[in-house]
């Protein structure tokens, strides 16, 4: 089966007693890393390793070893309860021998877990896994966890919210990778203590995303100040801030201004106050200009082109504060 959004969601919250396994791949590993605990926990418990009901192995051990797999699988636990096979980092020239295994799963089996990097729609192992009626691929891509995906987060620690604590986090949940936000979770759970999480406590717990320099030079283009950003850049060369990371912090801003202004998002954290003021000055044609013009940024900067990367850079900051001076 190939699981998407909520039917991914709920197996990994409840998987099946009969799952044959699941493949979860792609190119942010700490998320892989996360969805794959969650789907051990949930099916095996969390005793699973201690009662000798978890088998680890590298793809590379996987593949020196052609039976390994198979044998653990069939293999007889010494303790009762649900077993898992977990194999991890497989690549295309190690899957022969989880092929093999998976093709060869039977009713009473351990369950299989593979973990891989992104995977092509050609892929051996995403064709296995998705073609199995009783075994789920799920593909994890870079986009910001969804709001079911939140919904499981919260409701593993136990968190109540106010609502306006939930946007902020959500809001937050935009800026931050799974790793990172599930760690603010943790965080907010542990300071709240059982009691329910208002706005002050999510500001108080999220992580300094931005530093203060590349917060500052994104929200002096954004307001016109076209002076500040030469200063700012030469302070962030500096620091050793890429480029491409500060393009993409800016563009993080400007899709934040756009959702404002269309009315889907909301402003959060210490710069809420700035955010809205520039959403309602910037509007939405010319933000999606400001995007437009960093993602042509974002290309040149990851191309073979021989312009100095930060002068790149720091020219679209200055022709982001030209445009909204326009305004």
């Amino acid at each position: 089966m190939n699981l998407r959004g909520a039917a991914a969601t709920k197996f990994f919250a409840k998987p099946d007693a009969g799952t044959a396994g699941v493949l979860v791949y792609g190119s942010d590993a700490m998320r892989v890393a996360l969805k794959r605990q969650e789907f051990i926990a949930n099916y095996a418990g969390p005793d699973a390793e201690q009662d000798m009901r978890l088998t680890r192995m590298t793809g590379a051990e996987a593949k020196s070893d052609p039976t390994a797999v198979l044998d653990a699988l069939k293999a007889v636990g010494m303790f009762p309860g649900p077993r898992v096979v977990f194999v991890d980092s497989a690549t295309e020239l190690q899957a022969a021998p989880i092929l093999n295994a998976l093709q060869d799963w039977a009713e009473g089996d351990a369950a299989l877990v593979v973990t891989a990097g992104a995977l092509k729609k050609t892929s051996k192992l995403r064709k296995a896994f998705e073609a199995h009626p009783k075994a789920g691929a799920v593909g994890l891509y870079d986009d910001p966890m969804g709001r079911e995906e939140i919904d499981a987060l919260l409701a593993s620690e136990a968190l109540s919210l106010t609502g306006e604590a939930r946007r902020d986090l959500d809001a937050l949940a935009q800026a931050l990778d799974p790793g990172d936000l599930r760690q603010t979770i943790t965080k907010i759970a542990l300071y709240a203590n059982g009691e329910e999480v208002t706005p002050a406590i999510v500001t108080a717990m999220a992580p300094a995303t931005v530093d203060a320099d590349m917060d500052e030079v994104i929200l002096a283009a954004a307001d016109g100040r076209a002076e500040r950003i030469g200063p700012l850049m030469q302070r962030l060369a500096g620091q050793g801030i890429a480029p491409v990371t500060l393009v993409i912090f800016a563009t993080r801003h400007f899709q934040q201004l756009l959702g404002l202004a269309l009315g889907t998002g909301q402003a959060w954290g210490p710069n809420r106050d700035a955010l809205q003021r520039q959403a309602r000055a910037w509007g939405t044609a010319r933000t999606e200009g400001a995007l437009a013009l960093l993602m042509d940024t974002d290309l040149t900067l990851r191309s073979a082109s021989r312009a100095p990367a930060m002068a790149v850079m720091e020219r679209a900051l200055i022709r982001l504060a030209m445009m909204a001076r326009k305004g």
